[in-house]
């Protein structure tokens, strides 16, 4: 049954009605601030501060953002007598809710060398402690807002990180954000078919947990003979497609992914890198190393994704067959967000709430594709077959690979 009413902007967690719930709250409220602080522990003001290109965020906007969010959607609207840390914060630290007035512009945030990361700590430090203070006191509409701020921070934390990393990849030195590589274990050498689920399926969050609105209302999909590959593509695999000329044959490419290739001189994954007659290397938070063969091939674009099924014979994946064979058991590498072939549009139902957190997911519902699974850099709890991440066809900053699908 598709549901007809307004959605909010996320679905409330299975505690809704527990007494313990804004204590429980409360716990996570001070572990998910503590680690945003954590992630940005050696950086510079002046790494803080810079903004590598227009889809990115300096880090001190990161952690200045998730706070507005608090102080404005709670403290301001909710708690009487509150006083916010600076009423200019508000022009900074907005990102796109048009409702709540004019915004600095998002290719000029690196141009805010004040106020300093020391001063963003400070705010933080004020928002967290006026939290701590409210929590006890709020109602369950509240406590679902303090829930979506929480997810919605972690969010943030995983951008942070492609952030930074983008950031320090323009720098000739290389800087690694992290000495302490993950021990990442290798993907199997031989790629194996997962046969995927037919005829009428249901998609969409289903359990109380918390979701986004946009991974609901549930609702009823057709499946054709399908299979899935049990991994995502490898370097050593993209390195192949490479050689062969991949990226000069225009016959693999969608007309809008050659002229990107052409435009942009596209001829490896973002952060693939080789002085003349060596081997490849790869850029990440822990600096450059040689390129493990075994790894998922990472930080490529839904064209590139497209052209190298395209290349192999096969498909990328459509959401409803990646999420439903998920349920099934797929494994998930949990290491890259894997591009499928579906747009990020609305599920029949859908309805955005009323009010600023109703521009949460659905005004960004055009040109977009969605992608599933969840990468290194992704937080705890957002990990979950239903949860739908969406970028624009280009764009590959963030940990995206692919996994081949094929019609039976």
């Amino acid at each position: 049954m598709i549901a007809s009413q307004p959605q909010r902007p996320f679905m409330p967690s299975p505690d809704a009605d527990n007494d313990s719930r804004p204590s429980d709250l409360l716990a996570r409220f001070r572990n998910v601030r503590s680690h945003s602080v954590g992630l940005a522990e050696g950086l510079s003001d002046a790494d803080a501060t810079v903004q590598s290109m227009d889809d990115a965020s300096p880090a001190k906007w990161h952690l200045a953002h998730t706070s507005w969010f608090f102080e404005t959607f709670l403290l301001r609207d909710h708690v009487p007598g509150y006083a916010v840390f600076n009423d200019r914060y508000a022009y900074l630290f907005n990102s796109y809710y048009e409702a709540e007035g004019d915004r600095h512009a998002r290719p000029e945030r690196g141009l805010l060398t004040r106020p300093s990361l020391e001063e963003i700590l400070a705010y933080r430090a004020h928002v967290d402690a006026a939290m701590t203070e409210a929590m006890t006191g709020f109602m369950e509409p509240q406590l679902d807002l303090v829930e979506l701020g929480l997810h919605h921070e972690q969010q943030h934390q995983e951008l942070l990180l492609t952030d930074i990393l983008h950031l320090f990849s323009r720098n000739p030195l290389m800087p690694a954000y992290s000495e302490k590589r993950p021990d990442i274990s290798a993907l199997a050498s031989s790629l194996q078919w997962f046969e995927g689920p037919t005829g009428v399926r249901s998609i969409g969050h289903a359990d109380p947990s918390f979701a986004f609105d946009c991974e609901g209302p549930r609702h009823d999909v057709l499946l054709h003979p399908h299979a899935l590959a049990d991994r995502p593509v490898t370097n050593s695999e993209w390195l192949t497609f490479i050689e062969s000329g991949g990226y000069r044959d225009p016959v693999h490419w969608l007309s809008d992914g050659w002229a990107w290739v052409q435009n942009q001189q596209i001829e490896a994954p973002l952060y693939w890198n080789r002085a003349t007659g060596l081997e490849w290397s790869e850029f990440g938070l822990w600096g450059n190393h040689p390129l493990d063969p075994s790894a998922p091939v990472k930080h490529i674009s839904l064209y590139e994704a497209d052209a190298y099924a395209t290349w192999a014979g096969r498909r990328l994946p459509t959401e409803a067959e990646w999420e439903v064979a998920a349920a099934q058991g797929l494994p998930n590498s949990g290491l890259v967000w894997e591009w499928t072939g579906s747009a990020y549009r609305p599920y029949p139902g859908f309805r955005p709430a009323a009010g600023a957190v109703g521009e949460y997911n659905g005004k960004f519902m055009s040109g977009q594709f969605v992608l599933k699974g969840g990468s290194i850099a992704t937080s705890p709890g957002h990990m979950r077959s239903s949860y739908r991440n969406f970028f624009y066809p280009h764009q590959r900053w963030q940990f995206t690979g692919l996994r081949l699908a094929k019609d039976l």
